[in-house]
């Protein structure tokens, strides 16, 4: 196979395979990396790395060239690790991508190879969706190639334990074949391939190290509050981190409704509030309800956009499994449609109006006065005068059948329906 860059992900990619058993040569254009290599040294300073090179040159599996006029013929996979450096508007610099993908494309033109199996391009280089459909297929195109994107997950200074011992792997592409051959190079890693298309394989490396970004500005204007509060910001971290339910885990990491009821949406402001009293600007925090907001006034458009007729909406409450009103996104989704002259009806099974009582009643009823006229007494009652179903929290199993079987169009808005995950196990390459 073919590694083309040998900068910090490109290098370790190309080594740490060759350490998996995998001849491997590593192509570059700069001629001291590629001396380097040659002479069994790193070209830069990465722990570890130096003698995993130093043992794979010596063993064969590992080679370097400054070119990949020749190589083509006798290789499967090629494995694009070039730099994507920022431009001055934030975009991504795709110049050695692009000139990497027409060298491959222009070489396979001018001598085809012999092989039946299309060359398989794995772009590891991190790229903005669309990036391969836009720049690498038509750099390709004429040549027998099969693109599938591979992003790293590589954090330089434990790069090579970070390759060896792998979190995550994803491999994306249109062609199953191909993918299973890129997730193939990995079957030694005790790791379980996520198979996903294109277009998410790219995207999940953005959403990653968007996530690690998150995280990070989060704990600092933790940290930021608590000093002038006189409180030990590590504890209240470590003891965060010890709720592996809620706190550290896949919990509500799911793209969906806004949120709302009676705690986070009241906790955010106080929080944000005693902030501006200390003097404290903490931009991550306040604009959380801005996001939120935001989230919310896309799904009341996605509502709006429904071509005219009777729109059933499956909830009222602020989430599944309750009958708690207060800061129900769902209350305001309502007024805004009711004031934009559509017809509507609402069915939640944990809302009967006879029963909502105290501050959960006035909330309603101040928002939404002759509520009683838009609810419907039963889930079949809502289906049967609905043209289109809203789903704004999550059905029981035996009412999202219902819902399914009715036939009408769902609009689903906390994801109740989604597909399974992508990640399955690879097949043995």
């Amino acid at each position: 196979m073919i590694v083309a860059g040998l900068g910090y992900v490109g290098c370790v990619t190309a080594t740490c395979l060759a350490q998996l058993g995998h001849r491997v040569l590593g192509v570059d254009t700069d001629p001291h990396k590629v001396s380097s290599v040659l002479a069994g040294r790193a070209p830069f300073y990465e722990p570890g790395l130096e003698d995993l090179v130093r043992d794979n040159v010596a063993a064969g599996r590992l080679s370097a060239a400054v070119s990949l006029q020749g190589a083509l013929a006798g290789a499967d996979v090629v494995l694009i690790c070039v730099g994507t450096p920022s431009e001055r508007n934030g975009n991504l610099g795709l110049a050695q991508l692009s000139r990497v993908a027409e060298e491959i494309g222009s070489e396979l033109r001018a001598h085809p190879r012999t092989s039946a199996r299309p060359l398989v391009v794995a772009v590891r280089s991190t790229v903005f969706p669309g990036t391969c459909e836009e720049v690498v297929f038509p750099a390709l195109e004429g040549a027998a190639t099969q693109v599938v994107s591979n992003p790293e997950f590589l954090r330089e200074g434990c790069a090579v334990d970070d390759f060896l011992r792998p979190s995550l792997l994803v491999v994306g592409g249109p062609d199953p074949q191909a993918v299973a051959a890129v997730a193939g190079l990995y079957a030694a890693l005790d790791v379980r391939p996520c198979l996903v298309s294109l277009r998410t394989a790219e995207m999940i490396k953005y959403a990653c190290n968007s996530f690690h970004a998150v995280k990070i500005a989060f704990a600092n204007e933790i940290g930021a509050l608590c000093g002038p509060l006189g409180v030990p910001a590590g504890e209240v971290m470590e003891t965060l981190c010890r709720d592996v339910k809620l706190n550290l885990s896949a919990a509500y990491l799911k793209p969906g409704f806004a949120f709302g009821g009676s705690c986070l949406p009241k906790d955010l402001r106080a929080l944000n509030y005693r902030a501006t009293r200390l003097d404290l600007t903490l931009p991550l925090l306040e604009s959380i309800m801005l996001s939120n907001r935001r989230q919310l006034q896309r799904a009341i458009q996605t509502v709006l956009d429904l071509p005219a007729g009777p729109i059933g909406l499956f909830g009222l409450a602020f989430k599944e499994n309750t009958d708690d009103l207060r800061e129900s996104p769902v209350v305001e989704m309502i007024e805004q449609l009711l004031g934009k002259g559509r017809e509507v009806r609402i069915f939640d099974p944990h809302i009967q109006l006879d029963s909502i009582y105290g501050s959960n009643r006035n909330f309603l009823l101040s928002a939404i006065p002759h509520v009683s006229r838009w609810l419907a007494g039963s889930l079949e009652e809502m289906l049967g005068w609905a043209r289109y179903v809203v789903l704004t929290q999550k059905p029981s199993p035996d009412a999202a059948r219902r819902i399914r079987s009715s036939g009408l169009p769902i609009i689903d808005l906390v994801n109740a329906v989604a597909q399974p995950s992508g990640c399955v196990q690879a097949a043995p390459g």
